[in-house]
């Protein structure tokens, strides 16, 4: 037994004195070797690019872009990375592919840097007055690879993904002239003018800001409409049919035009291309640029107009990115070349208050009508009224969401918060015109701050930021109000006050009753269900669960969006059917019984709900013309 204890002692001394020595690295210095940009001219001369896009089969753009060189030694180039609008580094460069570079017909290897991924370091050689780099851009194929930028019909060019530029200089100082080889018959259009050379299109040389900021769609099928002497619309298809627009379309399109010029009371482009894809191959993208839009709504823009405003505010929202955010951008997201980080917290006037005006003006150009524009209002608002996550989580935060999750799927979306800054921000907006109309006796609203914050330098289409103060600073010289105080409680605070405030004030109330609105009917044709408000529920057509509201009676019961609805209380499952078992439920102790599959299983669970369907819609409380009235009337 003595024996025992001593070897005891012995092995927990040797264990003691193995712990201590534990190995402990120490950290290594990060290195820095990518040139930081300075604001000084590429002393290197223009850079020559040439892409070939005719391999629309594959998906594949040839590059072979010649870069001259002043002096021989280390260089960088980059690939970008951090891009304006998309909030994140969602460069893709994972698609960039078969890289060589060549100096005076040899080879010059290249190194990719370890911590910057999207820099290569080479050595120029002596005597060298250029180097070539010659690379292809593979277009995601199937949508499981990303984004599909090229299909038969239609494709987009993106001059960020087909070119690289060489680090330590503002990309502004960088000249550069581009010329694309597309398919025969093909058009191609860019907010970048061009000289058509047979089916080359040969591009006015420019600085490299200026190109990434001006991509191209090019296609088969296409038409175009003068929507006024500065701005054009223009459209491709992979079905012609897609194209025939009415007249009464297209004079809609020319009131968005009207309107926004009327609202912000200068033009900050020399021309304006609106350029529309009408495809469900080519990948969807609502960006925005200072001289053209970037938009795939999918097919049906024109075709389905009768059946509901679709995704008809996409227009009107990107064409006012072209004052908020392109001319007028937040100071923190403005950067001198696409390595440098942004920092989002700017979106809420970025993105929320061009969510605000898009509304707006879509509503007074006609491209979409009043009750539509109030049932995405009363759609928004009873979101942002029941959404769990404002209980934890703050408004600006949410500015940070493109970094954290790059736009990807998240499981809880009303309870993590997904970039609320666009709707969220919207609703403080509105609350922002009806307190200027309030305390202005009904003198000023958001109409005087557009003018006032983007009505200057007309034909300027360079960049103005702003910050916060300047912002508050403005709507002061409209309206004195503690401007400060409201934006810190809306922005900062964790905030669980009544979002629907500035449409209460402007004179419509939130209200909730058994009725869908047209915006709810639109999707229940389609075979989807939102039954959100109230039983917690948002479910496709074939009964997957799209959404689960955190802590609402199908939260209770276990649900989450990894389930299918297979039958309710006995029945196959059906949308009317689910829709009556609700309503079944309000006069009823009964729960609704739902049978479930999730992975290769089988169970059923039982919710108590007894709250019928709760539909939101906003209703007039005023009388006479309210704010919102004369906030949504044309000018």
């Amino acid at each position: 037994m003595i024996r025992s204890f001593a070897v005891a002692t012995l092995l927990l001394a040797s264990v003691s004195a193995h712990a201590q020595e534990l190995s402990k690295p120490m950290a290594t210095p990060v290195p820095h070797d990518v040139p930081v940009a300075r604001d000084v001219a590429y002393p290197g001369g223009t850079i020559d690019l040439n892409v070939d896009a005719t391999n629309v089969g594959q998906g594949i753009f040839q590059v072979k872009e010649t870069i001259p060189v002043a002096a021989s030694g280390p260089m960088t180039l980059l690939f970008p990375s951090w891009l304006p609008g998309n909030h994140s580094p969602r460069g893709a460069i994972e698609k960039l592919a078969g890289l060589k570079i060549m100096a005076d017909g040899k080879e010059v290897p290249w190194k990719r840097d370890t911590v910057t991924v999207t820099a290569f370091h080479i050595d120029v050689p002596e005597g060298a007055k250029s180097i070539t780099a010659e690379f292809q851009f593979l277009s995601a194929t199937n949508p499981d690879q990303g984004r599909i930028v090229m299909e038969p019909n239609i494709l987009n060019l993106q001059w960020n993904s087909v070119s690289l530029y060489p680090a330590g200089y503002y990309v502004r100082d960088i000249p550069i002239r581009a010329t694309v080889k597309y398919p025969e018959g093909w058009t191609a259009v860019s907010g970048l003018p061009a000289t058509k050379q047979g089916n080359h299109y040969v591009y006015n040389t420019t600085n490299y800001q200026v190109l990434v900021d001006s991509p191209v769609f090019a296609g088969r099928y296409y038409k175009q409409w003068a929507l006024s002497p500065k701005v054009d619309l223009n459209v491709w298809a992979d079905d012609p049919k897609e194209l025939d627009a009415t007249p009464a379309q297209i004079d809609a399109h020319k009131r968005l035009v009207q309107q926004a010029v009327k609202l912000f009371g200068a033009q900050h482009y020399d021309h304006y291309e609106f350029l529309l894809a009408l495809s469900d191959k080519l990948g969807g993208i609502g960006l925005e640029h200072h001289r053209s839009s970037e938009n795939n709504p999918g097919t049906g823009y024109f075709t389905k107009w009768d059946e509901g405003a679709g995704g008809r505010n996409l227009l009107p929202h990107e064409y006012t990115h072209s004052w908020n955010g392109k001319f007028r951008r937040p100071a923190n997201l403005w950067t001198p070349d696409y390595a440098t980080p942004m920092r989002d917290e700017g979106l809420w006037v970025y993105e929320g208050q061009t969510q605000f005006w898009g509304y707006v003006l879509g509503n007074r150009s006609g491209i979409y009508s009043k009750q539509q524009t109030l049932d995405a209002y009363a759609r928004i608002a009873a979101y942002y009224a029941n959404q769990p996550g404002r209980k934890w989580r703050s408004l600006i935060d949410t500015t940070n969401d493109p970094i954290i999750a790059h736009r990807k799927p998240i499981g809880w979306r009303n309870y993590q918060r997904s970039e609320d800054y666009y709707n969220n921000g919207l609703l403080m907006w509105m609350d922002v015109d009806s307190i200027l109309r309030k305390q202005s006796g009904g003198t000023k609203s958001m109409d005087d701050f557009a003018k006032a914050f983007f009505g200057m330098r007309n034909g300027d289409w360079g960049e103005l930021t702003f910050t916060r103060q300047d912002v508050i600073d403005t709507l002061n010289k409209i309206q004195p109000y503690d401007w400060g105080g409201f934006f810190h409680k809306w922005l900062d605070e964790v905030n669980d006050s009544d979002p629907a405030i500035g449409f209460e004030n402007n004179g419509y109330k939130l209200v909730y009753n058994d009725t869908p609105s047209d915006l709810y009917k639109e999707r229940e044709k389609k075979g989807g269900l939102d039954l959100t408000i109230g039983l917690g529920l948002a479910i496709a057509k074939d009964g997957n669960v799209e959404a689960v509201q955190w802590n609402s009676p199908a939260f209770q019961a276990g649900m989450d969006i990894a389930d299918k609805i297979v039958a309710i209380n006995g029945k196959d499952y059906d949308p009317k059917l689910m829709k009556q078992a609700v309503t079944d439920a309000k006069d009823s102790k009964d729960p609704i019984r739902l049978l479930l599959k999730k992975d290769d299983g089988y169970h059923e669970i039982a919710i108590d709900y007894h709250g019928g369907l709760r539909y939101p819609h906003l209703v007039k409380i005023g009388k006479g013309e309210t704010g919102l009235d004369r906030l949504l009337a044309p000018q």
